[in-house]
This record gives C-alpha cells, structure tokens and sequence, in this order.
C-alpha cells in the first residue's frame, strides 16, 4: 500500500467516517463494526421493516435474478415506487398488510453491505430513526478501543460518480453524537465533522431533509411521505444488524 493510500484509512483513529464504496474500502478494515447509512431511503427502510419484525435481504439493484432469490428465500421483492406493492418507500413499508421477510434492491447502501459482510465482523444499517439506538447497542456490546467505521452512501450522479447527499451524512452524525464521550476521543475530522454537521441540523432536521437535494427530489417525485419518516429522529428502538445475508433485529 502507498504512502497516500495508507493516509487514507484514518488508522490514528477507533471512529472513521467515509463515502461511499471506495470509502469503505479505505476505513472499513480491521474494523469490528460498519455503520451503513442510507437515509433516502436504504436504510430507513430497513428500519421500518424491523420495527414491524421484518426480516431484510439487502439484493443488488437491476439485477434479474432478484425475483428468484426472493423465492429461495420465501421472501416479498420490493419493487419500483409507484406501484402499489411494497418498494424503496418507508411509506410502502409501514402501510404493507404485513411484511415478514422482504428482498430490498437498492443501488447505493445494498450494494455497500453487500461490499461490507465479507470484511468486518458485524454490519449495522443506520438511519435518522435508529441511530441512538443503534450507538447505544455499540458502547453496550463492543470495547472501547473497537474500530467502528461510519460510512454515508451517498447517492449517485447521471454518469454513475459518487454524489455526496446531506441526508447521509446527517444520519452519519446523528450516529456519531450518540456514541458516548469516552468513544469521541478516538474520532477521525471526517468524523467529528460529520457530527458537528448533525448538531447544526437538528433544530431543523425535517426542513433540512425536505430542503436538500435528495428530499426535493422525493417531493417533486409525489414522495413526501419518504422524507418526513426518515426524518423522525431516534423513533426506533430496532438496532438492524447483518446476520446470515439478512438485517434483523440485534
């Protein structure tokens, strides 16, 4: 590994934030636990699902074989939004007669789990509705000195680049706010400013989602409904951990 490579990888530090697939692969090894943080709308959708006891198998975007892997594993596909079955909708989600065990496609914080399982021993999807939950379950269950990696997905531009989104890296802040003192000790810049970008938006959290990119995007799209669930702040108690390719209840 080059000098600048290895610079990249925040090694001084137990709590690294990054962006993205190739920010994972920078921070993400060695580490005991990797935060996924999709808010618009991966892993709040993840967090409804648990809360309603679902089970969550996080599947590739556009790919074919999606509806046979849901079949194998006796499981509902979430399609497209607009139609009227379950999709990458909080919305859907919560409004569903039941879900039990659903097949999610999403292109950005599916596919960073996907990227994830193989290299870090547990993977936790966090959103704006589970992140003190779920940083409670981190200074509960890991030691102090574990290496915790907090990686925003971030949304994707037309020629497929990486578009850092302002949700994500909330959701990655309000995470971070929630660990305990004793754990800011060890946070990269990326980190704390991640955290301090959070503490910013609170008082206006909901405006922020409904005003940044990704939310207008939503609300032009007739999807309201998808911005305002995600922006309910610590309204969950589920902690979504990666278990045997699926997200359940930790």
């Amino acid at each position: 590994m080059s000098e600048l490579q290895a610079a990249h990888r925040q090694l001084p530090f137990t709590v690294r934030f990054e962006w993205g697939h190739d920010g994972a692969m920078a921070v993400a090894p060695g580490a005991e636990l990797a935060v996924v943080v999709d808010v618009l709308c991966f892993t709040t959708c993840v967090s409804v699902a648990m809360d309603r006891g679902a089970e969550v198998f996080p599947y590739a975007w556009k790919d074919s074989r999606a509806a046979d892997f849901a079949a194998r594993k006796h499981a509902v596909l979430a399609g497209r939004r607009g139609g009227n079955d379950v999709s990458l909708s909080p919305a859907s989600l919560r409004s569903a007669p039941s879900v039990d065990r659903l097949v999610l496609p999403s292109p950005n914080g599916s596919a960073l789990a996907h990227a994830l399982a193989g290299m870090v021993p547990r993977v936790a999807a966090v959103c704006l509705r589970n992140a003190r939950a779920t940083a409670e379950w981190t200074a509960r269950n890991l030691p102090p000195a574990a290496v915790v990696a907090v990686i925003a997905a971030g949304e994707k531009w037309p020629d497929g680049g990486l578009r850092p989104a302002l949700e994500d890296q909330l959701g990655a802040g309000a995470f971070l706010a929630a660990l305990p003192e004793h754990r800011r000790a060890g946070f990269s810049p990326e980190a704390r400013w991640a955290m301090d970008a959070f503490t910013a938006a609170e008082p206006r959290l909901g405006d922020a989602l409904l005003e940044c990119s990704s939310g207008r995007e939503l609300v032009f799209g007739g999807y309201q409904e998808d911005v305002e669930i995600a922006a309910e702040l610590n309204g969950s108690a589920a902690v979504a951990l990666l278990d045997d390719g699926a997200f359940r209840p930790a």
